[in-house]
């Protein structure tokens, strides 16, 4: 978990951490220019689609890096990034843009989500790739948000963010943030300014003309909207279903108009390019889940590799990972989230804890210590429905903070935050050790395999055989093809 986060509206609407991460070097295709974002040092170049107005330029300039704060930075892999940029290429073309410029940024972000900024700033995450199982299926979601930007749809959901009030009244009134630089509220106001159910169906159309111009499947719209249904429904449990199908819902009216749009453009006998070897080829290694860079839950151990530090939550708490925070929950009614703010080195943590930041604290309660040889600072804090233990402490110039919270005090509570306090230290060899990537892994199937046998090499993950239908659009005892390539996913 990296960032600079404010709390918002309490436990429920949650922290959102975030890291402004510079842009720079760039892979570009002869014909439209499409560069794909990687880390480094320079400004990201201004793209603008053909028939751009200029102030669309200064709007997606404007929020990309905020965009790249709010999602975990940019994820580069090179096989992924090439086939990505491909495919964007082939799209341009197909929807007469032959000279404009796009950026397009692969999200380090487990998210199944795809969206895109005026002034030509395309995203998907790695977790959508992960989704798709050929370049059809994501030449179907990119051409969906080139649809969004060529019919100025993005614009129009911008102009609508900015009159949105009602987060900001929201952040302001409950725990007095700032939200201008709150990312949380700058990632839900992107949601409430979410594309209208016409623009939807009107981008799907668009999207479908792109993709089967290009020589892509165009059926794979309405096959792509079914399986990311599925794992809408499969993740609903551990995020709340967020994700692409929030700001793009999925119907099975939808889906049948989008396979009807499909047949009636390009034929009964829709065919296309889906290229299943070469994508899943590509994706091959593709972090999958949270990424060991955001952090790692081992138990109820927390461990940070890139800030090198680590903390355990008490007995009875399940922890959470997300760019945003780092969250534990007992079943007992308690809580607690763990996130990082920028404060000025020359602000002590005392007077930050006191600055405000955070609603019913008790100025009184405020005390300072050090626990393993780090700086800290406590308090309490205390609304009408929640008491709170609140404690912030600075590792390497950077300030992080643990929010406990219960429906009322009491001294196992105070036992549980005290003790998570002290466990909190800088990481040794042994824990680093501890930490291993989940990631994608492609399987070629054998004579007398069957989905159901392939999907128990995923048993050892938490629901993992599910995964593996949902990943690999398959269901249970259905027929496997010997000599096809199919995903798991597994330690590495």
């Amino acid at each position: 978990m990296t960032g600079k986060g404010r709390i918002a509206n309490g436990l429920r609407t949650g922290l959102l951490a975030a890291m402004l991460l510079a842009l720079g070097a760039c892979t570009s295709l002869t014909g439209s220019k499409i560069v794909v974002s990687q880390t480094g040092d320079n400004p990201a170049p201004t793209v603008v689609p053909e028939g751009t107005d200029p102030d669309d330029a200064v709007i997606g300039r404007r929020e990309h890096p905020r965009i790249i704060a709010a999602y975990g930075g940019v994820y580069s892999d090179r096989p992924a990034e090439i086939m990505v940029a491909r495919i964007v290429g082939r799209l341009l073309a197909a929807a007469n843009q032959p000279n404009a410029q796009f950026q397009v940024t692969i999200l380090d972000s487990s998210e199944v989500n795809a969206f895109a900024l005026p002034g030509g700033y395309i995203y998907v995450t790695r977790g959508i790739l992960a989704l798709a199982s050929d370049t059809s299926e994501l030449a179907a979601v990119l051409a969906h948000e080139i649809a969004h930007v060529t019919l100025r749809h993005a614009r129009a959901r911008t102009d609508r963010t900015r009159t949105t009030a009602i987060v900001d009244r929201v952040i302001t009134g409950v725990f007095g943030g700032d939200t201008s630089t709150d990312a949380t509220a700058n990632r839900t106001r992107q949601s409430m300014a979410a594309f209208g159910q016409n623009q939807e169906l009107e981008a799907d159309r668009e999207g479908i003309k792109f993709a089967g111009k290009a020589g892509y499947d165009p059926t794979a719209a309405a096959r792509f909207l079914g399986v990311m249904s599925r794992f809408a429904t499969f993740s609903a449990g551990a995020n709340g279903g967020e994700g692409f199908l929030s700001s793009h819902p999925s119907t099975p009216a939808r889906v049948q108009k989008a396979l009807e749009t499909a047949r009636s453009m390009f034929g009964q006998a829709s065919v296309g390019e889906t290229d299943r070897a070469g994508y899943l080829a590509s994706i091959s290694g593709l972090t999958f889940g949270d990424s060991p860079a955001q952090g790692s839950i081992i138990g109820r151990r927390f461990i940070q590799s890139s800030s090198k530090f680590t903390f355990t939550v008490p007995q009875g708490y399940t922890l959470q990972n997300s760019q945003s925070a780092v969250v534990g929950v007992a079943g007992d009614g308690e809580a607690v989230r763990f996130d990082s703010a920028d404060v000025q080195p020359s602000v002590g943590l005392a007077d930050y804890l006191k600055s405000g930041w955070i609603a019913g604290l008790k100025s009184q309660s405020v005390t300072t210590q050090t626990y393993n040889g780090i700086e800290m600072a406590s308090g309490v804090a205390q609304t009408d429905q929640w008491f709170f233990r609140v404690s912030v402490m600075r590792v390497d110039g950077q300030v992080y903070r643990f929010i406990f919270a219960a429906k009322a005090d009491s001294t196992r509570f105070a036992q549980g935050a005290e003790a998570t306090l002290k466990s909190f230290r800088r990481t040794d060899a042994s824990d680093l050790s501890q930490i291993r990537k989940v990631a994608v892994r492609i399987v070629t199937a054998k004579a007398g395999e069957t989905a159901d046998s392939l999907a128990r090499q995923m048993a050892g993950l938490n629901r993992g055989t599910e995964l593996f239908y949902i990943i690999n659009d398959l269901y249970p005892g259905d027929p496997i093809v010997p000599g096809q390539k199919y995903k798991v996913v597994a330690l590495q």
